[in-house]
């Protein structure tokens, strides 16, 4: 099938590349000249484990091609996938300026029957917004698909190519058909295409965000009460998570989510509804609780020292989660704020994010090549991302080299008995 993908950022390239693997022939759209040039050349913007693999391979085997020619791509496509950014607006809704500029240039370029998929997060009511901005401005026939993405950052390249399953909002026959065709392939293990209406579509992806929000915020409001009450959150965590109407899943307590999808999305969510006059309480209490847990871990370390000021931090972890670059809504950043206000100096150091993390900070932060060179001379260790490499350090080196052995851990990775043994100040979120 011939597809084009609007937008290269994380979305897109997953879509573009995976669709590209697949067989399709695919052209990826993108008006930052600079951007498509270096895509060209196998430069790839983000780290995604599988892509700086896959995007070069489909290139040289001409399925998968770059440009800034919007008009081109879409009179050479039979699908063309929306897939910019939907900002966060002031007022906490998503911003769909880049959408509806992309819907008019969409127009302004078909010369047939096209299936328009919105695949960036939208509210409810998108897919219509889309159907209008094309009308004014095409007589030619088209459908508007509303089709959620679900890829988690890290995994997202597998999520696509083997969806637990497909969710496709079309109220056009012909559209149906034709998404029946591109996605039979990515379910042949019998995972579902979920065919619905449009607003239901829209929906289920902010209802699936909020839902795993509230679990994480849940659990974290749980380790605190623990910390106060004396118990153990891992113990509490499995006493739960054993139960088959709870699961485990998004119970691991810690200092917030973040990214760009939870944080955002959940304000959309409340914004959508606020706008309906509905109000969403328990989803305002999950962006509330989150909130107030990325600053937990300043206050005590600030407690454990005495003051902040003058004092050495190291921060093991940058990015949002592990396995990305990413650090939009970062919980570490929200930790590096507030030590960097109250005077502390922060050696850093993250596997993959510490370009990103050099664009937010500039020289505000001493950045470090490897993980032992940011605890030398220490105060106190701060473990922000539960990367890998973090999970089974040599705790007498990192000992040795700091000026003081405390170790915060906001991601509940080490065994907080073994740490003490050996002379750490250990912290963890709800550990006794």
């Amino acid at each position: 099938m011939k597809i084009a993908v609007v937008g290269t950022g994380y979305v897109g390239l997953v879509v573009g590349a995976c669709l590209a693997e697949n067989g399709n022939s695919v052209v990826c759209v993108d008006n930052d000249e600079k951007k498509v040039e270096a895509l060209r050349r196998g430069e790839i913007p983000i780290y995604e484990p599988g892509l700086a693999e896959m995007i070069p391979r489909n290139v040289a085997e001409e399925r998968l091609r770059f440009t800034t020619d919007l008009a081109a791509a879409v009179q050479q496509s039979e699908i063309i996938f929306i897939a910019v950014g939907t900002p966060q607006d002031e007022d906490g809704s998503a911003d769909l300026r880049h959408v509806l500029a992309v819907a008019d240039g969409i127009g302004r370029a078909m010369n047939g029957f096209r299936v328009i998929v919105n695949k960036s997060t939208v509210p409810v009511g998108t897919t219509e917004k889309v159907r209008r901005a094309v009308s004014a401005v095409s007589t030619h026939p088209f459908a508007v698909v509303s089709n959620p993405e679900f890829l988690k950052e890290g995994t997202a390249v597998e999520d696509f190519l083997k969806p637990d399953r497909v969710i496709i909002g079309v109220d056009d026959e012909r559209a149906r058909s034709v998404m029946s065709e591109l996605y039979a392939p990515f379910v042949r293990t019998g995972n579902p295409v979920l065919f619905m209406d449009c607003a239901s579509a829209e929906l289920t992806k902010y209802a699936a965000n909020a839902m795993l929000a509230s679990r994480i915020s849940f659990m974290n409001e749980i380790a605190n009460l623990c910390d106060l009450m004396g118990a153990d959150v891992g113990q509490v965590r499995r006493g739960i998570g054993t139960d088959s109407r709870i699961g485990s899943s998004f119970l691991f307590p810690g200092i917030g989510y973040g990214g760009s999808c939870f944080p955002k999305d959940v304000k959309a969510l409340i914004k959508t509804a606020e706008e309906a006059g509905l109000e969403l309480r328990v989803v305002k209490a999950v962006d509330a609780a989150n909130e107030a847990q990325r600053r937990l871990l300043v206050p005590r370390i600030a407690a454990h020292l005495g003051t902040l000021k003058g004092k050495v931090i190291a921060i093991w972890g940058l990015a949002f989660k592990p396995r990305t670059d990413d650090m939009r809504e970062a919980p570490a950043a929200a930790v590096i704020d507030g030590l960097l206000a109250a005077g502390a100096a922060v050696r850093a150091y993250d596997p993959k994010a510490i370009g990103v993390a050099r664009r937010v900070y500039g020289e505000r932060l001493h950045f470090c090549k490897r993980s032992y060179e940011a605890v030398e001379g220490a105060d106190a260790l701060v473990v922000a991302t539960e990367w890998n490499e973090f999970r089974e350090p040599d705790f007498a080196r990192v000992k040795a080299l700091m000026r003081h052995p405390a170790v915060f851990d906001g991601r509940n990775i080490y065994n907080p008995q073994v740490l003490r043994e050996m002379g750490f100040h250990y912290e963890g979120i709800g550990r006794r």
